[in-house]
């Protein structure tokens, strides 16, 4: 367990200064209204709204705002089991895969409930001295809990030495 998660969930969950990352950092998530609406050391759930800057020609959210928000729900697990960590690890995606099974035309809520698996993964790492990945599952469901899309993360960590 990382001590510095809790400052870390702190530092995520803070509005202003969570936008100016995303400005600083990730300008499309900025732009795109992707937020983090809750995490703790096992679950993280992140929303992409549906807005002008968001949609395609199809008026619906286009795939990649869903594919950062799915990303950044496994992500933000990862990011919070390495905050201040010694040894540093580095991550880094190796793998997506999403399926859609519904329009996305309001609110979609990413969520990841695999953060044990990837401290597990991280702890590994750090253990053998080698690269380890996990494959993270995020689902996407709308405002009426209907799944709209799934999909999977894969992350490698390996410990710098």
């Amino acid at each position: 367990m990382n001590p510095s998660f809790a400052s870390f969930t702190k530092l995520m969950l803070h509005p202003l200064r969570f936008r100016i990352f995303l400005l600083s950092k990730l300008p499309s998530a900025y732009f795109s209204g992707v937020r983090v609406k809750s995490l703790d050391e096992s679950n993280c759930e992140v929303t992409v709204p549906y807005k002008w800057f968001s949609q395609n020609p199809f008026r619906s959210t286009y795939f990649a705002c869903l594919s950062m928000a799915a990303e950044m729900s496994t992500g933000a697990l990862a990011l919070g089991h390495l905050y201040k960590r010694k040894p540093v690890v580095s991550m880094l995606v190796v793998k997506t895969e999403g399926e859609y099974f519904k329009k996305a035309v309001d609110k979609t809520t990413f969520a990841c409930e695999d953060g044990e698996e990837i401290r597990k993964m991280i702890e590994e790492s750090v253990m053998t001295g080698e690269a380890r990945t996990v494959r993270a599952k995020s689902t996407g469901k709308n405002r009426a809990g209907e799944l709209v899309a799934e999909f999977f993360i894969t992350w490698s960590f390996k410990a710098k030495k």
